[in-house]
């Protein structure tokens, strides 16, 4: 696992990846999430007793979480709830980021009204 302070460098390319993912649809969530309110524990994958650490953004406007694996991949998931800036019948739910911090890519889970 990173040093702490290896590991706030990392939180903020990846909060970073998780806003400009908002900003590419034409929206904004301000400077969320914000690294230092995370939670963080560790947990074990029962199949490769692997352990990453999982931190979880809650108590605020949106939820999120990331997952920091052992090998330096990151999967980092944040709730945005936003009207679509261009259909009307749609909203953005969340934006997802994935892969190592130097090649983060990521996408939007557009959801239809009901």
């Amino acid at each position: 696992m990173p040093t702490p302070v290896a590991e706030l460098a990392l939180g903020e390319v990846v909060c970073a990846a998780l806003r400009r993912q908002v900003e590419e649809l034409g929206l904004s969530i301000g400077a969320e999430p914000v690294w230092a309110e995370a939670t963080f524990e560790e947990k074990t994958d029962p199949f490769s007793q692997e352990t990453s650490r999982i931190g979880t953004w809650r108590g605020k406007r949106r939820y999120g979480t990331v997952t920091l694996f052992p090998d330096g991949r990151v999967l980092a998931e944040y709730q945005v709830l936003l009207a679509h800036p261009v259909k009307a019948d749609r909203y953005v739910e969340s934006v997802q980021v994935w892969g190592r911090p130097e090649t983060l890519r990521g996408d939007a889970t557009i959801v239809e009204y009901v």
